[in-house]
């Protein structure tokens, strides 16, 4: 079979630790579809990179409910991943694992992890993602929490920061595939809305009450506007159009999408019935967070939300609301704060694509649509060489360069820390060329913009035959990859701590009687959807979180 003119694409709504499930049915739908196999796949959280069972202490999951799953086999070599396979993070991982890699990197061979928010090329696609999930209370906090966790840890290591975000939000150029866990706020208005509503109970109070999705992978895609974006988490298959004009807005368009991604139009065929979205007994039904009534979300402006076509109407944002939004979701030019003149550029000239392709898949369990296979033809400005097979893998430099601007201001286990504040775009931006000039001469020029293949093992190997002592609380790691990348950017390393530190560390950390208590307190709330390990789909009561 001759090679594609254009990337072979995969898409998984998130691992679960069923990595063996999903590659074989890659390899179903490759021979279906009569392709010889995918370029990439990529996967849009909780993909449990589980190594052992110490991991699956800092997993935000009751521990009745934990499993290993297969994983443990890719880490320690006994299983290969046949394809690239690129990752978010969600709101189930091993978190312990992936606290090593904020800046990216692989936790088994050929299956590399995006870190909390990068930028990276596969041949001719250039691919954003931004791990976690939306909790407006956290979201303007640093990266507090370091092992040993406390139960409130637990279960907000993976919250989006807005120091993530910022850093995404200054890209002033195209890309192809956008990625995060849970979707864009108002996302589900641009697609076949209505059947959405009737198949998933809840979605539509959510909705229109502004709770349903994230403010901030919103955001990100109206800033950056990628052919694609794909997302996770609502454990639904839904398919969207978002229209960007000049106000960024977002229109309605549902069979689109489909066509786009070579699914079925909506309310075609394959369309799931009310009866196939019953409860599944393979489905376990669970409270994964604790609820907090008091906390509300941090509410889109309202000129953004203006522009989500909500055809019933959503209330108007009190000004209270309002005044929580962080500093980067103002998009007004010089706008002023009490720390002092903010500048915004205007909107970047090279990001021109009109019309995003929104694609969300069910959960992995029989009879779902958890994978879509995709042909895509990138957008971004790329050279010619890339789309040569097989597809190189590779930094990116701009977004290396954002890495280097930011760097130094990275604070991490530090709960009395304060986020620097924004300086503005305008700031930003010299800074930016400055150090694009600077990884043009040290990184590209020297041949090392290709991400290594320096996969290592820090965490025990999971050997199931054998007798194996695991103690009850997770330790620390300094990941190889960690520290190699910091070295190509020559900026710090705050994930490298030394044996005495880590060791007082632990020995101030209270005392944890059982992994229930590991597992109970956190803040919860936010009032986002909540997750009960899905029977017909959510937590019908309020306060809850899908985290």
């Amino acid at each position: 079979m001759e090679p594609p003119p254009e990337p072979l694409l995969r898409t998984e709504n998130g691992g679960h630790g069923t990595l063996t499930a999903i590659y074989s049915s890659v390899a179903k739908a490759c021979e279906v579809k009569g392709w010889d196999d995918v370029d990439v796949l990529l996967i849009g959280g909780d993909f449990q990179a589980i190594r052992n069972p110490t991991d699956l202490t800092t997993m935000s999951v009751p521990p009745k409910y934990r499993a290993l799953g297969d994983f443990p086999s890719y880490y320690s070599g006994a299983s290969q991943a046949p394809y690239l396979t690129l990752f978010v993070g969600g709101n189930h991982e091993a978190s312990s694992h992936l606290f090593e890699l904020y800046y990216g990197g692989w936790v088994a061979p050929n299956i590399y992890y995006l870190g909390a928010a990068n930028v990276v090329w596969v041949g001719p696609l250039r691919i954003t993602g931004l791990s976690g999930i939306w909790k407006g209370h956290d979201y303007r906090k640093p990266h507090h929490e370091r092992l040993p966790y406390s139960p409130d840890d637990v279960k907000s290591i993976y919250h989006v920061r807005e120091w993530d975000v910022r850093k995404l939000l200054l890209l002033r150029s195209q890309v192809d595939v956008g990625m995060s866990h849970d979707w864009p706020q108002g996302v589900e208005w641009c697609g076949d809305w209505k059947r959405l509503f009737r198949e998933k109970r809840g979605f539509e109070e959510d909705a229109r009450s502004g709770k349903l999705g994230s403010v901030a992978a919103k955001q990100v895609m109206q800033r950056l506007r990628p052919k694609y974006w794909f997302s996770a988490h609502l454990h639904c298959k839904f398919a969207a159009v978002v229209e960007h004009g000049e106000g960024t807005g977002l229109s309605q368009s549902a069979e689109k999408v489909e066509g786009a991604v070579g699914g079925e139009k909506a309310g075609a065929n394959g369309e799931q019935t009310e009866k196939q979205f019953a409860a599944n007994e393979e489905e376990i039904e669970i409270d994964l967070e604790d609820s907090d009534d008091n906390k509300q979300p941090i509410a889109s402006s309202s000129k953004s939300s203006a522009n989500v076509q909500d055809p019933n109407g959503v209330s108007g944002v009190s000004e209270d609301l309002r005044a929580q939004l962080p500093e980067s979701f103002r998009r007004n030019a010089n706008h002023i704060d009490n720390t002092g003149s903010t500048e915004y550029l205007p909107f970047p000239d090279a990001i021109q694509n009109k019309s995003t392709n929104f694609l969300a898949l069910d959960k992995c369990l029989p009879g779902r649509k958890f994978l879509q296979l995709s042909e895509i033809s990138p957008i971004s400005e790329s050279g010619s060489t890339r789309s040569e097979r097989p597809l190189s893998f590779t930094y990116d430099r701009e977004w290396l360069a954002i890495n280097r601007v930011f760097a130094n201001s990275l604070v991490v286990g530090d709960d009395k820390a304060r986020v620097p504040r924004d300086q503005g775009e305008a700031q930003y931006r010299l800074q930016i060329e400055k150090e694009e000039r600077w990884v043009e001469e040290s990184v590209i020029s020297q041949h090392k913009l290709a991400i290594p293949q320096n996969f290592q093992h820090t965490a025990p190997i999971y050997h199931p035959q054998g007798r194996q002592a695991h103690q009850q609380q997770a330790l620390e790691y300094t990941n190889p990859q960690t520290s190699q990348f910091c070295s190509l950017l020559q900026i710090p390393n705050p994930f490298d701590l030394s044996p005495d530190v880590r060791e007082e560390r632990i020995r101030r950390a209270p005392v944890l009687h059982s992994q229930q208590d590991l597992y109970r307190g956190g803040r919860g709330g936010g009032g986002g959807r909540g997750w009960r390990g899905d029977r017909g789909g959510h937590n019908r009561g309020r306060g809850r979180s899908r985290y």
